[in-house]
This record gives structure tokens, sequence and C-alpha cells, in this order.
């Protein structure tokens, strides 16, 4: 019920059900999103809000909608303080009193309006030398010009102490003085903790929340599934059927390579494609998080947790369309394992995309820095120069390298363990011997390559949360 007033109270009801968008690209026009931003606000039901400059960036209809929104919501009796710039008559005029103050922050004139601005310019007519006011002139723009440091220099007053000296001035330090004191029997006020919700209660509120803006962003979530299944049935018909053909050694490194182009094709992608998202939640984020709603740590958790069942539909998709094309083993512990590290790989790198966003001023700052990485990780992921032949100083970077991690596990999990002969430069040797000794993998070692995966995806999310939490690149 409260909602509806609110809706009510600020003319939204035309728009209900209508998707914000992006400000200049789709959704809501300035004005409109201007009446959201206070509905939201009055949704906490506060006694007193604060606005700065409501109707600027609009023309003047939109303005005169925003302000008569204003004049609703005083209307309630609630305390609405804001700041105007070039207000219109109609506009200047809604107010009903007026804080004004000359550069350095000195009062000029704190009080009432008045019906027609009457008592304001009463106030000004009756310092000596003021010009008076010209019929249908705006009050707003004559008080400017007849307090502006011209003026004072030309009349040689100092308008901030002729108010000081005046009646009003002294009525208005009265009640500041009478209002100040507590009413007798009032205790002050008290606040347990710092937000109105527990822990969990704001972490589902964020949740839902995330839900929704993903459900209505077709362009990232159906677009990222449409991409991914196309993809895989790219990479099934190019790999056709190489996953059962491992006589020879080529064979084998035709099998990785899939494994491989996979792994950075749709990982860099995933990265890439969730950055503007995360831009633009954060915008939000700042606002909300500003007013109080909720703080950082919800949110990051939110933000991570939305994209867990999205990026497990899309690697059951593309693992079991290219698991079935390729012809990879089919037995349910390596379909487990594959579909295993697709995921967690998939995931590592959509959530290392949130998190060099988060640690960077915006989207195209953190696009270049996470595609520096890109490029390093290409280099030591372990195909281009297997580990053996590595030079020994740098062998830290391959295992400090989340890739080589994915392929050691994807690798291992399906042919680390074959017994075939193949045929290799050692007369004899097993696919499982030619895996150890060619690239160093070792198929007794997936249970630590399982936990170093799930922990490299743990580690991007952690730094993500701490970054959204620390560091604050708003400049407003």
């Amino acid at each position: 019920m409260f909602i509806e007033e609110v809706m009510e109270l600020v003319e939204l009801n035309p728009l209900r059900n209508a998707l914000v968008g992006l400000p200049g690209v789709n959704g809501l026009s300035t004005e409109q999103r201007k009446r959201l931003t206070i509905a939201v606000e009055l949704v906490a039901n506060p006694s007193i809000i604060f606005m700065d400059e409501p109707t600027s960036g609009l023309d003047a209809r939109a303005a005169a909608i925003v302000m008569r929104t204003v004049r609703n919501t005083v209307d309630t009796g609630r305390t609405v303080v804001c700041t105007i710039h070039q207000p219109s008559i109609d506009i200047f005029e809604s107010f009903d009193e007026l804080f004004l103050m000359k550069q350095g922050g000195q009062e000029i004139y704190v009080g009432p309006l008045g019906h027609h601005s009457f008592q304001l310019i009463r106030y000004f007519e009756g310092i000596q030398g003021v010009s008076k006011i010209k019929d249908g002139y705006n009050p707003a723009t004559w008080m400017l010009e007849v307090t502006s440091l011209g003026k004072e220099t030309e009349l040689g007053i100092d308008f901030a102490e002729v108010y000081k000296n005046s009646e009003l001035y002294r009525r208005n330090k009265a009640l500041i003085k009478e209002l100040s004191n507590p009413a007798p029997g009032s205790k002050d006020l008290y606040f347990p903790t710092q937000y109105s919700q527990s822990f969990f209660t704001q972490c589902m509120a964020c949740l839902w929340k995330q839900h929704w803006s993903y459900w209505r962003n077709p362009l990232y979530t159906a677009i990222r599934f449409l991409y991914s299944t196309t993809v895989s049935v790219l990479f099934g018909s190019m790999f056709w059927n190489l996953g059962s053909k491992i006589e020879k050694q080529q064979d084998l490194f035709n099998a990785m390579g899939s494994m491989y182009a996979a792994v950075l094709f749709l990982g860099i992608k995933n990265s890439n494609a969730v950055q503007p998202v995360v831009a633009v939640e954060r915008t939000v984020f700042y606002r909300e998080r500003a007013a109080g709603m909720y703080s950082a740590l919800p949110y990051a958790f939110a933000q991570v947790l939305i994209e867990l069942p999205y990026v497990f539909i899309q690697a059951v998709v593309y693992g079991i369309v290219v698991y079935a094309m390729i012809g990879f083993e089919w037995s349910v512990t390596k379909v487990l394992w594959y579909l295993f590290f697709m995921y967690f790989t998939f995931l590592y790198f959509t959530f290392y995309g949130m998190m060099s966003v988060a640690m960077t001023p915006n989207q195209h700052i953190a696009s270049i820095v996470a595609s520096a990485f890109y490029s390093i990780w290409n280099l030591f992921s372990g195909f281009i120069v297997p580990r053996p032949r590595i030079p020994g100083w740098w062998t830290w970077y391959y295992w400090a390298n989340p890739v080589s991690w994915s392929l050691y596990g994807l690798v291992a999990s399906q042919f680390g363990d074959v017994k075939d002969p193949i045929e290799s430069t050692t007369s004899g040797a097993t696919v499982e011997e030619f895996v150890r000794n060619y690239f160093g993998f070792k198929h007794d070692f997936l249970g630590v390559v399982a936990a170093v995966i799930v922990g490299y995806t743990v580690l991007f999310a952690f730094i993500f949360a701490i970054s959204i939490k620390m560091l604050n690149f708003q400049r407003r």
C-alpha cells in the first residue's frame, strides 16, 4: 500500500513495469529517472530529503514535472531541502522558504518567500539603495542581481552584515535555540546497527535484485548462451571425433588444442562480456550504498552468486555438445571431470572480469588491464611451450597461471590414465606415459588441480568483494 501511495505521489503509475535502461541509450528519460530516484528515497519514508539541483539538465516542461513531484512530496508533511539553479518564476515560488548565501558561505537571507515571493521582495527592497523589482520580473533573477558582489561594491554595503543586524536574523536564532532544547523525557536517537536489516536479509534482497537485473538483460544473458552454443557446434565440427583418435602424437595435440581453444576463446569472452554489466551495476551500487540501503559485502555476494547458475548452464550446454562431437570417452568419471573443469574455468574468467572492473575506475581501463594478462596466460598455458620445456626461471609463473591448471585438469582427466600405446619417439610408450613425460601431466594429481581451480575462482570473487568494499571511484 505504501509503495502504491509513492507511485501515485510521484506520478509513476504510467511507467509501471517499464525497464529503467541506460541513460541516453534506452529506457526512461532523464526527467522520469529523476522522479524514480525521488520515489526510491521516499520508500524509506524519510522525514527530510536533500536534493542537489533536481532540475539540472531538464527542459522547462520536464523541470516543471519534477518540481510538481517535489511539491507533492512536501504536501505529505515531509521536509525537502534542495539547491536550485536558475529556476523559473513558477518553480521558484513553489518553495516555502529560502536559504540564500553569498560567496564564502555567509548568510544573506534565511526566511519565508511568501505569496509571489512577497516577503523576500519586501526584505531586499527595504535595504537602502536596492532597486525595486519590475512587474513580471523573475524574483530569483532579481534577487541574485541585487545581491551580487558588484552591487555590494557599488552600494558600499555587506548584505551578510545587513542580515545579521536584521529582526529576521534575531527571530531565526531564537527559533533555533527553542528547537535545540530536547522535549522533557525524550531520549537521544539510538540505532543498534548501521543498517536496518540483517546481513542475511541484505544478501537476499540484493540477490533478488540481481536476479531480475540479469533476467531482464537479454543482451548479456541470452546472447551469452547463444554464443556458447554456436561456438560449441563450431568447435565440435572443427575437431570432429578427434578425442577417440589417439594413436599418434598429433592426434593428442589436436584433442588438447580443442580444450585450449575453448578455455581461452570462451573464457576471455565471458570476462569481457561481464565487464560492462558490472560497471553499470557498480554505479547503481554507489548511490544505493550512500543511501544506506545495504553494505558492500551483500552486494558483492549477490553479484557473485547470481553468476553461478548462468555459468553452470553455459558450461553444461557447451560441455555436452563438444564432448559428444569430439568423441571423448563416455565414462561417468571423465564426463564429470570435463564438466567440472569447464564450469570452474568459465567461472574464474567471469570473476576475473568482475574483479578487473572493481579494481579500476571504469570499464575501458579494466579491459586494457585484463587484456594484458590474457596474453601472458596464453603464453604460459603449457600448450605453446609445455611445462618441462619452459626455462626454470619462468616455471613459477606456469604454476601461478590459472589457464595452465585448467589445461592440466582437462588433459590429465581425459588421457592421463589411458594405457593404449602411442606412436612416439620412445618405443612402446603409452598415452599415459607420453602425457606425463611431454606435458608433465599426472593423473593422480587431479585432486590438487581441482582444488587449485576452485581456489582461483574463490580468490577472484574475494578480491572483487574486497575491491567493491574498499575502493570508491565515484566522481560525485
